[in-house]
């Protein structure tokens, strides 16, 4: 298990934790299928310290970069 922080851009990963998020922002992946054991591909990571554009089920999602530090993933 890796933070998702430090995925490289085209690499595709399972999500194994979501315990570390805060629960606003945990409800909020929920509500657009960012649940763990969802397969996720990381589209781009902004510069200047940006969110992490991350696809999950065809839609992309951002996600600040203090909470993507949070999430644990396993690299596919």
């Amino acid at each position: 298990m890796v933070a998702m922080t430090q995925l490289r851009v085209g690499e595709r990963a399972k999500i194994v934790d979501l315990s570390q998020v805060s629960n606003l922002v945990k409800r909020r992946l929920l509500d657009m299928g960012v649940t763990e054991g969802a397969e996720i591909c990381l589209k781009c990571t902004m510069p200047l310290g940006g969110p992490f554009m991350i696809e999950n089920c065809g839609q992309c999602v951002g996600i600040r970069r203090n909470e993507a530090k949070n999430i644990q993933v396993k690299p596919l």
